[in-house]
């Protein structure tokens, strides 16, 4: 399964990007981390892939289920992409919030979006480790 996590910006701050980087290096090229100007654009060629926009409106999951929503994505045979849309200063437009397949809340709080990838994929190997049943989730 190919993940991806869009921004609708840059990941600018040195520790922001080391932590980004670092689980990257741990999910072993797992998850790729796309910075854009407009999601809606990126958008326009994903037709077959799972959508997951971050919205505080979103449904809240905890580790756990997270983990088995991520697999149960991975095993529907609907498709082989899942695309995480994390919006920049304003949020996400409208139209890409129409896009979704899964409106997933991290938090009732709001996090900058260098912040908020930086915890997904942290939450995306956790997830792993837990369906692996390897010893990171306590």
């Amino acid at each position: 399964m190919n993940i991806k996590i869009v921004l609708e910006g840059k990941i600018k701050e040195p520790y922001f990007k080391s932590g980004v980087d670092e689980f990257k290096k741990r999910l072993l090229g797992k998850v790729e981390i796309i910075e854009t100007a407009n999601i809606f654009e990126f958008l326009k060629n994903k037709s077959n892939a799972y959508i997951v926009t971050l919205e505080i409106e979103g449904k809240m999951l905890s580790s756990l289920e997270f983990a088995h929503k991520l697999r149960e994505v991975e095993t529907s045979g609907n498709t082989n992409e899942i695309i995480f849309l994390i919006g920049g200063a304003t949020g996400l437009s409208e139209e890409v919030k129409k896009m979704s397949n899964f409106k997933f809340s991290m938090s009732k709080l709001t996090f900058l979006h260098q912040e908020a990838t930086f915890i997904l994929i942290e939450q995306i190997y956790r997830a792993y480790k837990i369906l692996n049943n390897e010893p990171y989730h306590k």
